[in-house]
């Protein structure tokens, strides 16, 4: 399946948790990415993702290239291929929603505010508690968890 979406990734390649950040255009895919990678996530594929049994790869002539508004497309380090294990809906979200499921993936649903300065931290949180490594207690990532 292909996506217009960005994916980045935490962790080696190998094991790798992916989050498929998702939004129309200028939703600030790209830059959420750009600002994962300050703090340790790898860029996977900006643009378009290609998924297939619940891993993420870049499209082959996009491998590596990340649109960086105002600069243009930049070359970047990049993991080849992630394990999906979360989708971000970028957009302004509610103080504790419902548990959702990103319909195409089957993947857990959260939305964050790609504009708030906290947005790269929310989403490894997210991560976090997905795999166990942090507890929600309330929110749609109150019972779930990856391991």
């Amino acid at each position: 399946m292909q996506i217009h979406a960005s994916c980045a990734a935490l962790g080696p390649v190998d094991h790798a948790e992916g989050v498929l950040l998702l939004g129309p255009p200028g939703a600030g895919k790209s830059d959420l990415v750009l600002r994962l990678m300050d703090i340790g996530f790898s860029l996977v594929a900006d643009d378009i993702v290609m998924i297939a049994n619940g891993w993420a790869s870049p499209a082959a002539n996009l491998a590596g290239l990340l649109e960086v508004r105002g600069l243009g497309i930049i070359r970047r380090p990049h993991l080849p291929r992630a394990r999906l294990a979360l989708a971000v809906e970028l957009g302004q979200g509610e103080r504790l929603p419902e548990p959702r499921i990103h319909q195409p993936t089957g993947l857990p649903l959260v939305t964050i505010d790609p504009a708030l300065a906290s947005a790269p931290r929310r989403v490894a949180l997210a991560l976090d508690c997905l795999a166990g490594r942090a507890r929600a207690f309330a929110g749609p990532l109150a019972q779930t968890t990856l391991a």
